[in-house]
């Protein structure tokens, strides 16, 4: 799927030089009148050098600027084609109940509807090949994401047992550092940033297993040891720390990866969900 190209440039922005963001800040919060203006009246207006302009186009792997202005239009004709809904922008302190609670729903269909923009089928299909063909299949996550790791391995172990997670970081580094070839490690970080969860994810690596990461950046200290990124949406704003906007374009693709998992696999996986539906049935 063509994906719309300022969700390009977002998960692209930590790849960015210092200037090269400020070119970036502009484009996002302006993106029609960018289309009107030159190289040298975007990179004055930015405070920046027309080469800034130039790297930033390099970075988004578009020739030139005039061919970084065809794109950026096309992707916003396409986009107000697209169902959608209007952007009521970032969370203030002055807004009122039903404002914010508008913004809320306008980010989380957001997330999803990045993260489907962002969708990879063929990653798709190697992460479920993998997972598919794996010994074990091992999910990890600190903090917020460790709560989607459990409640991606709790859906897929309804029907596959080869799946675990644990809890604590330090058992998490252990079972990342005795995994074998044959093993798939299924991480999940927002910022693909965290010290730990870096380190699990080269543990990981170093063991022989296929790293699968479900993040929000195409580079970073998680994906230099991810054999299969899979990125996710969701921007969150200076209001919106602990926002759930994340989890669910994270659990979005879990959802993704578990129904297609099932439906490869939909007479084994049936057999085993119907025998784990019995055994917790009267506890529901």
């Amino acid at each position: 799927m063509q994906e719309d190209f300022l969700t390009r440039i977002r998960s692209s922005y930590n790849q960015f030089t210092k200037a090269e963001r400020r070119v970036a800040d502009f484009i996002l919060q302006n993106p029609n009148k960018v289309l009107f203006m030159s190289i040298s009246d975007l990179a004055e207006t930015c405070d920046v050098g027309d080469t800034s302009v130039f790297r930033f186009c390099k970075t988004m792997n578009v020739k030139g600027y005039q061919e970084f202005k065809m794109t950026l239009s096309l992707s916003m004709r396409g986009k107000e084609k697209a169902e959608g809904l209007e952007d009521n922008g970032e969370i203030t302190l002055g807004d009122s109940i039903s404002d914010l609670a508008a913004k809320v729903l306008q980010d989380t269909i957001s997330s999803i509807q990045e993260s489907f923009s962002l969708l990879d089928f063929s990653k798709v299909s190697l992460a479920m090949d993998a997972m598919s063909k794996g010994r074990r299949v091992l999910f990890f996550g600190v903090g917020a994401s460790m709560l989607t790791a459990m409640k991606a391995m709790n859906k897929f172990h309804r029907i596959e047992p080869k799946v675990y997670c644990s809890e604590m970081v330090s058992q998490q580094l252990m079972s990342a550092a005795t995994m074998e070839k044959g093993d798939v490690a299924v991480i999940f970080s927002y910022s693909g940033a965290t010290r730990d969860i870096v380190e699990i994810a080269r543990l990981a690596k170093k063991s022989g297993a296929t790293v699968i990461a479900i993040t929000r950046f195409q580079k970073s200290a998680l994906t230099e040891y991810t054999d299969i990124p899979l990125l996710c949406g969701a921007n969150v704003g200076s209001l919106q720390k602990g926002s759930t906007s994340a989890e669910i374009s994270q659990l979005f693709l879990v959802d993704i990866m578990y129904t297609e998992y099932y439906r490869r696999h939909f007479e084994k996986c049936s057999q085993i969900l119907e025998k784990t539906s019995k055994a917790i049935s009267d506890r529901n």
